[in-house]
């Protein structure tokens, strides 16, 4: 293989990696709010229980996005210079502010979120907890913000400038709040944020589920469930409305990209259906063993089921993108995305009814679901940056003037070769599966161990408090090492 295909497969697997964590600690971030919050106004110690462990579950995760993160910034300049010359201006307006708004805030609150506890009062712990949360979603702001921006360029101009004795373009910002206001920003960063928001509901519900399916918790649990289902009904069906909406803006910024998606090959003068699922074939132009629903196509891009949709052949050869992948990963996060609704309708409904303690195949399959919704959140990654190709900056027109885009071939570093690249994936490849590895086995050791019961944290105070003597201090350490299950009489969550 050449150059750009292994660059571009370790970037695939870098980022994708990294994107395994920053949507869970955005989602795990609100959920752990709201546990403390019930804390806050109820001062209940279950409550206080499932915040404090959610907050250690939160902090591993954070570490390992955080990690992950570092390896692309020095990606741009190793194997993606000529990109990081062109857009160098813009990403680092974007960038600067990620640092300044999020990080700062992030990593100002992250210790007194996580070794706060019993050090600071109740209500600075809660708004450090809420300063983290709204850090990282400010994070993924102008994350999303400077990707938004490859794929609908605004608010810049092309400069030419001397390197090394060749004139190189440049974008420089011409407007700061066009260029974070693009076409696509707000779209796409509204479906991002409700996909971390729904990976952290099914996460905690998975947890929750898990805890109960071992009769173990059970106080903590059903208090977290309380919470975890409706936001996870809430935001399935959020993200099954904001993901039309990004769809439907796609006819105007980026149509190529909706013919990859739709297998839609061939314009013509009739309705367009929507394949449900298929092989499509680029090479003839066809869809084989594929289902399509008539006209569902125009209704879903145009809400006017007459409309014909333009297909891949309105776009010019040499600026299609490939077709099969972003049609499968586009189907594959649709098709789990609808999955996610009816598994998070049917367990409200079941919490409701108070039978789903009793549907012991429905929490085992609510367990796996933040697989499902991690697969979905990486399907609608690769589905826009695949749909995008052969351009890793889009082309745009501005007050009716044509400005040059960049393609990914243009992009490359000149002095990284093959060999280099090749042998960097499989030491990444090596790394990562360890970290992996330990992820899993921290995060399965704390959920393993799961939270202290109410009875515990008060034993723990007493002790902080100097409540207790020695032996008494050998005595309730052998507790807690003992009872690791039940908390509570299973009262209603309050």
């Amino acid at each position: 293989m050449d150059v750009e295909i292994l660059s571009r497969l370790q970037f695939a697997l870098t980022i994708m990696f990294h994107y395994l964590f920053p949507p869970l600690s955005i989602g795990l971030g609100l959920q752990l709010f709201l546990c403390e919050w019930r804390y806050f106004r109820t001062r209940n110690p279950a409550w206080e229980a499932a915040a404090r462990f959610w907050t250690r579950v939160f902090a591993v995760n954070f570490a390992m996005g955080v990690a992950t993160g570092i390896v692309m910034e020095f990606e741009f300049g190793t194997n993606w210079a000529a990109y990081s010359r062109f857009v160098g201006d813009v990403f680092g307006s974007a960038l600067a502010a990620e640092g300044i708004f999020a990080f700062f805030l992030e990593s100002g609150f992250l210790a007194v979120l996580v070794f706060g506890w019993d050090r600071v009062g109740v209500k600075m712990h809660l708004f450090s907890t809420l300063m983290v949360f709204l850090g990282s979603v400010f994070s993924a702001v102008w994350i999303v913000v400077a990707n938004s921006w490859q794929q609908t360029p605004a608010g810049y101009h092309i400069v030419w400038h001397d390197v090394q004795g060749e004139s190189m373009p440049r974008a420089e910002v011409t407007d700061f709040w066009q260029m974070v206001l693009n076409p696509s920003s707000v779209d796409r960063l509204t479906h991002t944020l409700i996909g971390a928001f729904v990976l952290g509901a099914f996460f905690v519900a998975s947890v929750c589920s898990f805890y109960l399916l071992q009769k173990r918790h059970l106080e903590v649990a059903r208090r977290c469930l309380s919470i975890a289902l409706p936001c996870s009904l809430l935001f399935t069906l959020l993200a099954a409305i904001t993901g039309h909406d990004s769809a439907q803006k796609l006819v105007e910024t980026q149509p190529a990209k909706l013919a990859a998606m739709e297998a839609h090959f061939q314009t013509n003068d009739r309705p367009t259906g929507l394949y449900l699922f298929g092989w499509p074939d680029a090479k003839s132009e066809k869809v084989h063993y594929g289902v399509q629903v008539p006209y569902l196509l125009s209704v879903m891009v145009y809400n006017d089921p007459m409309k014909p949709v333009p297909g891949m052949d309105q776009i010019p050869q040499d600026q299609r993108p490939p077709v099969w992948l972003p049609f499968q990963t586009f189907h594959l996060m649709v098709g789990i995305g609808t999955m996610m609704i009816v598994v998070a309708a049917f367990s409200c409904w079941s919490w409701y009814r108070g039978s789903l303690d009793k549907r012991r195949w429905l929490l085992w399959i609510i367990v796996f679901m933040p697989v499902a919704a991690m697969t979905a959140n990486q399907a609608g990654w690769v589905t826009a940056e695949v749909g995008r190709q052969p351009w890793i900056v889009y082309p745009s027109v501005q007050d009716g003037v044509e400005m040059m885009g960049l393609r990914t071939a243009d992009g490359l570093s000149e002095s990284v070769t093959a060999e280099q690249v090749l042998s960097s994936i499989i030491l990444f490849g090596v790394i990562y599966s360890l970290l992996f590895a330990v992820w899993v086995f921290v995060l399965n050791h704390k959920i393993q161990h799961g939270p202290e019961t109410p009875e515990e944290l008060t034993r723990y105070k007493r002790r902080l408090s100097g409540e207790y003597n020695e032996e008494s201090i050998s005595e309730v350490i052998s507790h807690q090492g003992t009872n690791r299950g039940g908390g509570l009489m299973e009262e209603g969550v309050r």
